[in-house]
């Protein structure tokens, strides 16, 4: 049984000029035609049904990756996720165990 998990991609991007800011834009647009949701700026989420579809993804996300600037990823589980807490503002429904019970009807 494949357990889900959750892929949290975190980066600091150059926005100086034309060129950089395309970069970023081209970055943040394949991060959400791949499934990423924004947590918050520069933070993306995406949920994983088990290793396997966490390697795929890594490997297209090294694919993707802009010439400069930094980026990072973090693998979680999903109960490790759900211990998330939100100090200021609202979670959001990426946030909550529903956002996963939707994967598993499909």
């Amino acid at each position: 049984m494949n357990k889900f998990m959750r892929m949290l991609v975190f980066f600091d991007l150059p926005v100086v000029t034309a060129t950089e800011r395309k970069a970023a834009t081209k970055f943040r647009n394949f991060l959400l035609k791949d499934g990423y949701h924004m947590v918050q700026w520069s933070v993306y989420s995406r949920i994983c049904n088990g290793t396997d579809a966490i390697a795929m993804h890594k490997s297209r996300l090294q694919q993707n990756l802009p010439e400069k600037g930094s980026v990072r990823m973090l693998t979680l589980t999903e109960k490790q996720y759900e211990s998330i807490e939100v100090l200021l503002g609202e979670k959001t429904f990426d946030d909550t165990s529903s956002s996963t019970e939707l994967i598993n009807i499909f």
